[in-house]
């Protein structure tokens, strides 16, 4: 019997962009998540909603995990914010959350806030093992999803 893993992840981090810069490249989501690991395909399903289909996480030639899902997103340019919320009966995943800048001084402080429930469908056993790994992928895919979106924008 298959078993749900949830993942919450808020982080930050700043950037010497502006705010409209930070902006622009979250709210082009397509342009966006060109800066995230791992990513198989990225399929524009129209009305600014999109489907991600991740590589398939495994071992040796087992593979123990693939992560599909899909997400509409919402742009506010004058709150510069970016939420997203799922697209219900696609794929083995729901993945909600959103993007937030401020401006500090000389710097943007951009913070991100996701919250995704994944079904692995493995059996229930494996549960306790699996899971740990589950989420420690997808914190090191963010945490390297940060690192590039900051490079870029500090290239400016």
């Amino acid at each position: 019997m298959a078993f749900q893993v949830e993942i919450n992840v808020e982080k930050e981090f700043a950037t010497s962009a502006s705010l409209g810069e930070v902006y622009a490249l979250l709210a082009d989501v397509p342009r966006s998540a060109s800066h995230f690991p791992k990513v198989e395909r990225f399929v524009d399903l129209g009305g600014n909603a999109y489907r991600w289909e991740m590589e398939k996480i495994g071992i040796g030639g087992h593979t123990l995990h693939e992560t599909i899902y899909a997400c509409l997103y919402t742009a506010d340019p004058n709150g510069h914010t970016i939420s997203w919320t799922p697209v219900a009966g696609v794929g083995n995943g729901l993945v909600e959350g959103g993007w937030t800048m401020t401006r500090k001084g000389e710097e943007t402080l951009v913070t991100l806030h996701t919250k995704g429930i994944l079904t692995v469908d493995l059996p229930s056993f494996l549960q306790l093992l699996l899971s740990p790994l589950v989420v420690m992928e997808f914190n090191l895919m963010i945490a390297e999803y940060l690192q590039n979106l900051s490079t870029t924008l500090n290239r400016g």
